[in-house]
């Protein structure tokens, strides 16, 4: 396992940069901790996209209701 991913648009990968700020990490920490966090990350990404809902054909089609008329305005003449 290289720890890359494939890209998905066909662009590469940016680089990933890890600093160890403290102590000392020998290589299959580090390769453990990239191993964890590429997982995670996956998992996130994963849960974090939402499927767009199915709209049938016949509610596509479907014109909204009518406003209800104004009773405020009269009809030409026959206002009484």
């Amino acid at each position: 396992m290289s720890g890359q991913e494939p890209a998905v648009d066909g662009a590469a990968p940016a680089p990933v940069m890890l600093e160890v700020t403290r102590g000392t990490a020998t290589e299959e920490e580090l390769a453990a901790l990239i191993a964890v966090l590429g997982d995670a990350y996956a998992n996130e990404q994963a849960e974090a996209t939402v499927e767009e809902p199915r709209v049938s054909a016949w509610t596509r089609t479907q014109r909204p209701l009518r406003r209800p008329l104004r009773r405020d305005i009269p009809w030409g003449r026959f206002a009484g």
